[in-house]
This record gives structure tokens, C-alpha cells and sequence, in this order.
């Protein structure tokens, strides 16, 4: 299967919840959002990346079969198809029933008196010193639009016809950048009390045009948005500076090449001629529409509406019966501890570092940061660490996609603050997810050890992220995991090549060979008529390798069950190729995001967590880690969890051999939605109270 087309099917899903009728209205404008911002990227990066190989002269097909002029075809198509039918849920659909609810949108036109006043008064107080028009003639070159800016393109005639030597040149159209990063897109206008009544900014900007160029009539003013390549292009000297080519590139985002025009379809024919011309696109990358021009700022409707009724209900995360306690170094060393997020609080995280940040016991931190937030509570705990004289050394991966400048700033306050921050290894990401805390303890005799206290995760160190997406927290002071983790960093931090690992697998090295073998044992354990059977639970399957290891499995005669929420190019059901493998896709209030993975193991099944999902990229390109979670009981979670979702029927769908989605048929009982069902299971545990541990020694020397 083609990726760019399997990922759109994706994208698909997402735009389904959003014409959903049976999530609650807000919900849908969310999703609606979430379908645009992922088109966004998919525009700046893959998008573009067909359009690279285009240019670069590539005819050769990938794995799918398909060329890449063939892909831009297909692509185009259904990228198309899915913003028509956008645009008709938001304009059909949504928009009526917030009107019902009394969230309405005026368009110009529809304003009463005491909106005018209140509209004029925003303008010329809050709007209008920030525009600042840009002649298109022959004296003025055309001007830069930004990337995802709304903009308006004025079409204007001069009241007077009449020329004088003394006049200045005359334009006939100009270019307003629309200040949306400053001033909302929905601008909130007075109201009846429970009513919310909005009008859009460029409404705004263009029912105010003549204020803006006075001795003109304004002819046409109409919305468009450019998107451009945004794929960083880090060529050049392997020497250099890593930090500051990462900071020169990513200014340089901003003047990439354009790959789609959205406009608003009354844009005269002329002017999209010369748009056309100017920023040399195609027939592919033009996508009119007669509704608002780009949908990834409705998200500020679903902020800005507090109408509880019309969204999912709050959930507050549930504590994790083992961690709550004091001393959470006590609460580790009584046995390994798995944290489900946003089910369980990620605040158990942030806990682990503030706490190590402060006990005057902990001598250093070491971890990997991936994606994180300005104002992240675990970058201001690796300041106090250092503040209060612990070693702190600190992985910062620069190349985050749109995370750059975030992460910039904290390697430079790290820096700042006296903690040793590396950027990885050359030439690939660091995107795994972990943390080491070494702690100075008393042992038996009155002797003083130094123990090592490990986090392991699939997801960010990320507390926005975190209330978003589902992911596993491993929390353990095993001595294997304490040696593979050392291992680890000093071979991220002094390149020092790592003895074998106990526990942990990590790519680029080992990671895809070990996944075939795992495939492999599963096949050969069906062939001899021992027990067998994979789970795996990914955000994308792409790899080829893998996915033919799959087909070999199947036609063994191992049943493979996968939960794959993005990309699959995997062909499932297909007779004779892959009967036994079956593929659901879960889209819900939360991301699902954890990687999980579970091998029968001829009876004795193993589970494993990992940073990583089946994409040559992840499998080579990357450092990631895989790792087991040991604990029977914990085990026995993992398995409830991947239970629960494949006996999804309500937001679950299976992927069918063509790369389309179909419902889940519910045939016995009630629907079953997994995430609600988590959200259950979750309080109850939280409710029994932390589960007795056996004594099987010291966790550490296990």
C-alpha cells in the first residue's frame, strides 16, 4: 500500500468523527481542526516530498508499485474528495446546528447596528495599525506570502480617472497579510447572555477595506492561504555547529517553495492566474472552496465556547494506587510501576524528576528529550537539579519536526544553567524516551550503593502532549535496566560502543533484525503446532521487510491481530497473502499513540513497550528503544488493555485490503468503546488500592 494514500485514510477516520452526529458538537469542530492541522503537515512535508522527486526527475516506483507523478495523481484526488467533503460537513452541518446552540458566525452582511459598533470599534482600535497593504504592479516586486497566512488579495479601481503629472502610481491590487498570530480568527462580537456571536477577521479586514485605501473602490477582496515546503534541508558542513544549523534552517522554513493555494472560489480568474504563475504551481495544488478559507483555526471556536453540553466530559486522570506515597524511590524499589496516560496522571512523571531534583541523596539525571513544551515542568526540574549541584546530562534532539525552536530554547537554558547538553549521534534522531536518576542509598552492613532508578516511556516528556495522547510510563530500579540504560547514555553522550543489552533493544543496531526473528519464531511455532500469535499495537506499519515477514507468518498460519492508528501499508485479508492478519484502526477523544507489541512465544507470551513504530525510518534512521515489561501483574494489564481495544465496535474500524475502513459489526451485547472502557477500568484499580508484592528479593538484583 501506498503511505501517503494509506496515511490519508487515516486522515479520513479523523474527518469521519467530525461528521459524526453522535459526538457532541464541540467535539466535531475539534476533529475538524485536527483534520486540518494534519493536512498542514502532510502538505509541508510528504506533500512536498513527492513534488522534490518530481523535480529531482524520479521515475522509479517504491514498494507500492507506484511513481511518484503517479502517487501526486492519486494523492491529489483524494485529497480533494476529503476537503469537499470538509467543507460540507462544516457548512451543511456544523455550522447550522452551533447556530441552533447560539454559536453563530456572521458573515458581513448579517451584522445588526450593534455589532457594527462594535466591529468598527475593534478595527480601528485593535486591527487596522496592523495591516499594512502591499501593491502588486511592475515597480513592486510580488510580495512573500507567508506559509499557512491568511491573506486577502484586493482588486481595486481608482475613483478618479483622471491622471495629473503630480500623481503617484496607481495600484490595482494589493496583498493584505491577515494578523490571525495576533489577533484571533474569530473575533468575538456582543451577545445575548448564553449566545456566543462571532465574525471572522478577514470579514472583518474586508468590510473595512475602504479605510484602508482611500480614493479607491474596492472591486474584489478575497481570501486565500499558501502552504510551503517546510521540510528542514540540513545539507552542508557535517562539522558545523548542529544547534546553529538547526536555528539557520529553521528561519529558512518560513521561504519555502509553495505546494497549495487554498482561496475562496470567487477569487477573480485573473489574479489566480497570476498567483499561479508567480509561485509556479500546478493544477494538483489549487483547492478552492466557498466557505472559510482554511479550517485549522476553528479550534479557537471549540476554546472559546463554554458550553459543557456540547462536549465529551471531563476526565479526570486516576492515580496510580503504587505511586501514591511519599517517597516515590520507595514506591519503585517495592516493584516495577506502569503508569497509562492521560488514563493516569502524568504528573507521576514530572513527580520522579522534581523529586530527584531535590533529594539531596540523587548525584545525577540523565534523560532524552524528544518534543517538549516552552514551559515545561520537566525542563525547570533539570534547572533546579543543576541548581542544587547534581551531574545533569541531557540528550536535546534539535531535528523534533516543528518542535525546533522549543527545543532550542531549552538546550540553550540548559546550557545556560551549567547541565552538559549533546544533540545525539550524527546523522540520526534520538527519539526514544528515557530517564535515569542515580540516587546515593545505605545496603546492608551500613555500606553506601549507588542505585539506579529508570523511566522508561512511548511517549513525550511532554505535559501538554500528555493529556492528549495515550502512552505507557515504566518506572523500575532493576540492575539490568540500570546497566542497559548507562549503556545507553554513554553511548548517546561519548559515542562509546554499548556492551550486549539485558533488556532493552535499540535501532538502529538491533531493533528491525530482532522484530523479523520475533515474526520469525512465531511462524515456525505454528508450523511445529505450538501455541503462536502476534498483537501489535503501532501508530504505523510501513517497513517492507517487516511487513513481508508478516505475510510469511500468516501464511504459517499465526494469527495476527494489529492496532495500527495511522499509516498500514500492509495489505490485510488479502486470500492466500495474508488471511490471517487483521488490522483495526481506533480514532477517539484521545490519540492513541502507545507501541505496543505481544509474541505468544509457543505458550509463555512476552510484551513489550518501545519509542518506535514499524518505518524504515524508526527501524534505521533512528536511536529507539524497545523494552519488556517483566512484572506479571503488569503484564496482565497490558494484556487487558490490548483486549479492550480489539473488542472495540464503536470507534474502532478494520482496515480492508484496498487500504478503506468499514464499522466494526456489533453482533452480541452493547457496544464497546474502548477508551471509555479504560476510563473504567482505570478508576476501579485506582480504587482497589496498590496490589501486594510478592517477595522475590530486592528488585534491584532482579
Amino acid at each position: 500500500m501506498n503511505r501517503e494514500l494509506s496515511w490519508l485514510e487515516f486522515n479520513a477516520r479523523v474527518l469521519e468523527e467530525a461528521v459524526d452526529p453522535t459526538v457532541p458538537l464541540l467535539e466535531r469542530v475539534k476533529f475538524l481542526a485536527i483534520f486540518s492541522s494534519n493536512l498542514d503537515e502532510f502538505f509541508m512535508v510528504r506533500y512536498a516530498g513527492i513534488w522534490r522527486q518530481i523535480d529531482a526527475g524520479v521515475t522509479l516506483s517504491g514498494p507500492d508499485g507506484m511513481p511518484p507523478r503517479k502517487v501526486l495523481n492519486a494523492v491529489s484526488k483524494r485529497v480533494h474528495a476529503l476537503v469537499a467533503e470538509q467543507h460540507r460537513a462544516f457548512l451543511g452541518s456544523i455550522v447550522p446546528e452551533l447556530r441552533k446552540h447560539g454559536v453563530r458566525i456572521f458573515r458581513p452582511n448579517e451584522l445588526d447596528d450593534t455589532h457594527c459598533v462594535a466591529l468598527d470599534e475593534i478595527f480601528e482600535s485593535q486591527i487596522l495599525p496592523l495591516l499594512t497593504p502591499m501593491a502588486i504592479d511592475p515597480g513592486h516586486p510580488f510580495p512573500y506570502l507567508a506559509n499557512r497566512a491568511i491573506c486577502l488579495i484586493a482588486e481595486l479601481e481608482s475613483e478618479d480617472r483622471r491622471p495629473t503629472s503630480t500623481d503617484l502610481p496607481q495600484a490595482k491590487v494589493c496583498v493584505i497579510h491577515i494578523p490571525a498570530g495576533v489577533v484571533p480568527r474569530f473575533i468575538r462580537l456582543p451577545s445575548p447572555a448564553g449566545d456566543h456571536h462571532f465574525v471572522l477577521l478577514e470579514d472583518a479586514i474586508r468590510s473595512h477595506a475602504a479605510r484602508l485605501f482611500s480614493g479607491y473602490r474596492v472591486v474584489s477582496c478575497t481570501a486565500i492561504r499558501v502552504t510551503r515546503d517546510a521540510e528542514l534541508d540540513l545539507a552542508g558542513d557535517p562539522a558545523e555547529d548542529l544547534l546553529s544549523t538547526i536555528e539557520d534552517a529553521v528561519r529558512n522554513r518560513r521561504m519555502g517553495a509553495a505546494v497549495r493555494l487554498q482561496y475562496e472560489r470567487q477569487l477573480p480568474p485573473a489574479i489566480l492566474q497570476s498567483l499561479v504563475r508567480e509561485m509556479e504551481l500546478d493544477t494538483f495544488d489549487l483547492y478552492p472552496s466557498d466557505g472559510p478559507t482554511g479550517l485549522t483555526d476553528v479550534i479557537q471556536l471549540y476554546g472559546a465556547v463554554d458550553l459543557p453540553a456540547l462536549r465529551d466530559a471531563a476526565w479526570q486522570p486516576a492515580a496510580e494506587p503504587a505511586l501514591e506515597t511519599p517517597d516515590i524511590f520507595a514506591a519503585i524499589r517495592a516493584g516495577d510501576v506502569l503508569v497509562h496516560h492521560p488514563y493516569q496522571d502524568f504528573a507521576y512523571v514530572q513527580r520522579f524528576l522534581q523529586a530527584a531534583a531535590e533529594d539531596p541523596d540523587v548525584l545525577a539525571i540523565k534523560m532524552t528529550l524528544y518534543r517538549v513544551s516552552g514551559d515545561s515542568p520537566i525542563g525547570q526540574a533539570l534547572e533546579l537539579a543543576v541548581r542544587m549541584g547534581k551531574q545533569v546530562a541531557v540528550l536535546v534532539e534539535l531535528r523534533a519536526r516543528f518542535s525546533e525552536e522549543a527545543n532550542i530554547g531549552w538546550a540553550r537554558r540548559l546550557e545556560a544553567q551549567g547541565a552538559h547538553v549533546v544533540y545525539g549521534i550524527g546523522g540520526y534522531k534520538t527519539h526514544c524516551k528515557a530517564a535515569m536518576v542515580v540516587r546515593r542509598e545505605k545496603a546492608g552492613g551500613g555500606r553506601t550503593v549507588l542505585r539506579r532508578y529508570c523511566h522508561l516511556g512511548t511517549g513525550n516528556y511532554n505535559h501538554q502532549s500528555a493529556r492528549l495522547y495515550t502512552d505507557f510510563s515504566l518506572f523500575t530500579c532493576r540492575s539490568g535496566f540500570g546497566d542497559d540504560l548507562t549503556h545507553l547514555f554513554n553511548l548517546l553522550t561519548g559515542y562509546v560502543k554499548p556492551p550486549p543489552f539485558q533488556h532493552l533493544v535499540i535501532a538502529p543496531t538491533q531493533l528491525c533484525d530482532w522484530i523479523i526473528a520475533a515474526i520469525g519464531r512465531e511462524a515456525q511455532a505454528a508450523s511445529e503446532g505450538r501455541p503462536s500469535g502476534i498483537v501489535a499495537k503501532l501508530n504505523a506499519l510501513a517497513d517492507p521487510r517487516v511487513i513481508q515477514e508478516l505475510y510469511r507468518a500468516s501464511a504459517a498460519g499465526v494469527k495476527i491481530q494489529l492496532i495500527i492508528r495511522g499509516i498500514c501499508c500492509l495489505r490485510p485479508g488479502v486470500p492466500g497473502l495474508s488471511d490471517n492478519i487483521e488490522v483495526i484502526r481506533i480514532v477517539d477523544r484521545y490519540l492513541e499513540h502507545a507501541r505496543v507489541f505481544r509474541f505468544a512465544c509457543g505458550g509463555r507470551p512476552e510484551y513489550y513497550l518501545s519509542s518506535a513504530d514499524w518505518m524504515p525510518r524508526n527501524l534505521n534512521g533512528r536511536i529507539e528503544v524497545m523494552f519488556p515489561v517483566l512484572e506479571p501483574e503488569l503484564c496482565e494489564r497490558v494484556q487487558e488493555m490490548l483486549d479492550i481495544q480489539l473488542a472495540d465496535t464503536a470507534k474502532a474500524r478494520v482496515l480492508l485490503p484496498d487500504g478503506t475502513t468499514a464499522r466494526i459489526p456489533c453482533t452480541v451485547g452493547e457496544s464497546v468503546r474502548s477508551q471509555e472502557r479504560l476510563m473504567l477500568v482505570t478508576r476501579a484499580r485506582a480504587k482497589s488500592g496498590a496490589p501486594d508484592v510478592q517477595d522475590r528479593g530486592p528488585l534491584w538484583e532482579r
